[in-house]
């Protein structure tokens, strides 16, 4: 009987397994912008199937503590993740953790960070910031634990920071119609990336649910995805306040979008409070200088709450894990203002 301990599998091994090259492997786990979709999810699925680990060895010397946090966030791009990334980074500012950002600019990018990190690297845990996570990433952090914490998604096995996305869309119509508004529009970025996560879809949910409380429909022709370029978001507001009823209220499901409708919406002849009432969600650091009324996720506190969670496991890996889900506020501001009795 050949009692010798089976080896390693190696990245020969991941090649004849996937049908690829070694070349493909290597590039897949170093530049998996240059391989397509098809052979990633090949090579993946066969370096899952094998346990494959690149130099095993070092990664084994490293698994004791690195002192390294990881954040895999969507590009900076959006105000609130920059928001949140400044609660994340003063959360970590005195625990002797080093803050490492990998920031993701497609899908690519982010199913080669769930593909390498788990694996290679070098880090104590790991912050998943308003990214989507699927079961064969998620299976590849707990198998190689790398303790996780999910911003904004929910899965079972990871400590999560949730957001009331529903209530948010709530807050907002609830807002508009006690301040007499009867003809409530929605109005939403339309070219989302492929790799993101979409919570204006609950925040128009509960926009919609909230007004239909009051007997208030929300019609096709209110509600506006736009462009994130200029010409887009100006056109799209034009058909929007050309309507033989205008709205004379818009909720936008992010103040970055909100900022935008309200300047457009002044290229168009409408100003803001006096024509048209816009309310924002996010409560991003530029809102409350522009008297931006807007629905409060508190960003920084919940980034700090994320860092909170993560280091609380790895200190105590007996912890429960836990799913905090944040309240959201109105923060009433000048942006929005009452056009009749409110509605009893």
């Amino acid at each position: 009987m050949d009692s010798r301990k089976p080896s390693a599998p190696t990245i020969y091994d991941v090649a004849e397994l996937s049908g690829t090259s070694i070349a493909t492997v290597s590039r897949v786990l170093n530049s998996p912008e240059r391989v397509s979709q098809r052979s990633r999810r090949l090579v993946m699925d066969a370096i899952d199937q094998l346990g494959f680990v690149p130099k095993a060895e070092a990664r084994a010397r490293v698994l004791q503590s690195t002192g390294r946090i990881g954040v895999i966030t969507p590009f900076f791009t959006s105000p609130s993740f920059t928001d949140r990334m400044r609660g994340i980074a003063a959360a970590l500012s005195d625990s002797g953790y080093e803050l490492v950002i990998y920031p993701v600019d497609s899908l690519a990018r982010l199913e080669n960070y769930f593909a390498k990190l788990p694996l290679t690297g070098n880090l104590d845990g790991l912050i998943v910031l308003s990214l989507p996570i699927d079961e064969s990433a998620a299976a590849r952090l707990l198998s190689n634990n790398l303790e996780t914490v999910l911003v904004e998604q929910q899965y079972p096995q990871f400590s999560s920071i949730l957001v009331d996305d529903r209530a948010g869309g709530r807050l907002a119509a609830q807002h508009l119609v006690e301040n007499g508004h009867r003809h409530c529009a929605f109005v939403y970025f339309g070219e989302s990336p492929e790799y993101s996560i979409h919570p204006e879809r609950a925040r128009m949910d509960g926009y919609r649910e909230a007004l239909a409380e009051y007997g208030i429909d929300l019609p096709d022709e209110y509600v506006k995805y736009v462009p994130i370029s200029r010409k887009g978001i100006r056109e799209k507001l034009h058909e929007l306040l050309a309507l033989p009823q205008p709205p004379t209220a818009i909720f936008a499901p992010s103040d970055d979008l909100a900022i935008r409708v309200i300047h457009h919406a002044r290229e168009l002849g409408f100003h803001t409070p006096q024509d048209i009432s816009v309310i924002g969600f996010d409560n991003i650091d530029i809102a409350e200088h522009i008297d931006l009324t807007t629905i409060s996720q508190n960003l920084v506190e919940s980034g700090q709450t994320a860092v909170e969670l993560l280091l609380s496991r790895l200190t105590d890996m007996g912890r429960p894990i836990q799913q905090i889900r944040f309240q959201v506020q109105l923060e009433k501001r000048g942006t929005t203002r009452q056009i009749k009795a409110a509605h009893s």
